[in-house]
């Protein structure tokens, strides 16, 4: 069941931005809108390196700091439309190959001891 403090935030998608996302995300808040964040986070996940974040961002703001420019709904870094996936290619991958068997026709396995 969703939560409706959720689609209240000031940030869309926030309990999805990673905490370098939401630490250039959060500089474009006011004072009250980082509040709104540091109690929905404290209500929810309550995860504290989010939390000093948003507090450390709160104190600044309330000793004078301004929020900056940007929109809060911008397209975040982390899901760009740049090129995506793994660099590794059929071209640039290794050949594929087995460790051979505990025995090969041409080098029998070997008892562990006397056993008859």
């Amino acid at each position: 069941m969703a939560d409706p403090a959720r689609n209240t935030l000031p940030l869309p998608d926030y309990d999805h931005l990673p905490l370098g996302g939401l630490e250039s995300r959060v500089r474009s808040l006011s004072a009250e809108e980082v509040e709104d964040l540091l109690a929905y986070e404290r209500s929810h996940a309550d995860r504290l390196p989010v939390t000093e974040l948003l507090t450390a961002r709160l104190e600044q703001l309330r000793s004078g700091a301004e929020p900056t420019s940007g929109d809060p709904g911008a397209l975040r870094p982390e899901s760009s439309s740049g090129r995506a996936g793994s660099p590794v290619s059929p071209a640039t991958s290794p050949e594929p190959f087995s460790p051979p068997p505990h025995g090969t026709p041409d080098q029998r396995g070997k008892p562990k001891g006397d056993r008859t």
